[in-house]
């Protein structure tokens, strides 16, 4: 799956991995639930480094469709709010 992290570029990842990113997600969603500002600040952080870490960068010309889009490391607890679905930033 390849995974776009807005303003940062793509990263491939394989499916296996997205246990540990719905993990995150499940945490990033009752921090933004909830309003804890700090805790979405360090749980947003911590969904992209695994996405950085687990994943293998695609180089900057590459012209792959995203199957999912991220915020950047600074986005806003609002900005992220819009970007939300029921189930969070990842589906499942």
């Amino acid at each position: 799956m390849i995974v776009r992290i807005m303003g940062e570029g793509q990263w491939k990842l394989a499916d296996s991995h997205f246990a540990e990113l719905n993990t995150l997600d499940d945490d990033l969603l009752q921090e933004m639930e909830s309003g804890d500002d700090a805790g979405f600040q360090r749980t947003l952080g911590a969904l992209l480094d695994a996405v950085r870490r687990l994943g293998d960068p695609l180089p900057d010309d590459a012209l792959e469709p995203s199957e999912l889009i991220l915020p950047a490391p600074d986005a806003s607890l609002a900005e992220v709010r819009e970007m939300l679905s029921d189930d969070g930033l990842i589906p499942g």
